[in-house]
């Protein structure tokens, strides 16, 4: 039942984190980065190894350009980040 409210905390806190202006963005988004694995692996261990692998591609779904940035950082290249970003 604590893997259940988890889970869904973790939504509402993702859903209420992408209404926020994007250069108010990054502290919940790197809050929801570092719970997103500590979940994922709760779950592997409280139901079920495919039900956790579902749960990596899902999690890699929505952070895809933030996981793409941090790839090409640890490549030793230098990505740009929207202009977006910086209002």
């Amino acid at each position: 039942m604590t893997l259940l409210w988890a889970c869904i905390i973790w939504v509402f806190y993702s859903v209420a984190s992408a209404m926020l202006p994007m250069c108010l963005q990054y502290i919940p988004a790197v809050i929801l980065l570092i719970a997103a694995p500590i979940l994922t692996v709760w779950i592997g261990i409280q139901l079920n190894v495919w039900v956790s692998i579902v749960a990596v591609f899902a999690f890699g779904s929505m952070f895809r350009n933030p996981l793409r940035y941090l790839w090409a950082k640890l490549l030793g290249q230098n990505p740009k980040l929207p202009q977006e970003l910086f209002e």
